[in-house]
């Protein structure tokens, strides 16, 4: 009987998971959030331990999106995708402008860590954990950015993006973790730094670019609600 009841319970669970698209939302957004934050207090102990700019900047780099995304996670626990396309668009928008901000002061921190080479080497197993954490990122950012085709949600696209430049720096600072903790004494310190400058600068762009793509695209559909609606 208890057997039963348990089977049913799951199946209303379940059925509500498929046809609940805020539900869907919330649970992906939350769970962002706390990846997010976990990995910002990482880089803040190893700016601690190491007492490193860098690594401290980059826990501020990534409270910083953890911010954002809360900003949007309250949205998302109020209204349904979709729901209130304006006020969407806006956040959108709002999020094009901070990643953008945000990413021309990573740039700085790039080119600051390369020209004074602040670069650590790490214990094997903090460099695995940062791999995994890094790859699995970046898989999800994909497979994320992929799914959000099913809502018309602005804000869903929004927290994917954020979800890609994050996945994108933490890339970044595996390059350095392993040029380090690998080659150091196999690879010369100038062609570490081109390489370093040559990825950061990729990334650097790639971000650059997505954040101008937000605040484009957002404003003109804002225009052409607005238009509509006169």
């Amino acid at each position: 009987m208890c057997g039963m009841k348990c089977s049913g319970r799951m199946q209303i669970y379940a059925k509500r998971w498929r046809e609940d698209a805020k539900l869907r939302m919330n649970v992906t957004l939350c769970g962002s959030l706390l990846w997010n934050t976990a990995y910002a207090v990482l880089q803040f102990g190893m700016g601690i331990w190491h007492r490193s700019f860098w690594f401290a900047s980059l826990g501020v780099y990534y409270i910083s999106l953890g911010m954002v995304r809360f900003f949007l996670v309250r949205h998302t626990s109020r209204c349904k995708p979709g729901e209130k396309m304006h006020e969407e668009l806006s956040k959108y928008r709002t999020c094009g402008i901070v990643l953008l901000f945000l990413n021309l002061t990573l740039a700085l921190m790039i080119f600051f860590m390369i020209y004074w080479n602040r670069t650590f080497r790490h214990h094997e197993i903090t460099t695995i954990a940062l791999a995994a954490y890094a790859f699995t990122s970046l898989t999800m950012a994909i497979v994320n950015l992929v799914k959000q085709r099913r809502y018309n949600s602005p804000v869903y696209s929004a927290a994917r993006a954020i979800s890609l430049a994050a996945a994108s720096v933490s890339m970044l600072t595996l390059a350095s973790t392993m040029l380090t903790t690998f080659g150091e004494g196999t690879m010369p310190l100038t062609e570490r730094r081109i390489l370093l400058g040559i990825t950061g600068g990729m990334i650097s762009a790639f971000i650059i670019t997505m954040a101008i793509y937000m605040i484009v695209q957002s404003t003109k559909k804002i225009k052409q609600l607005d238009t509509a609606k006169e």
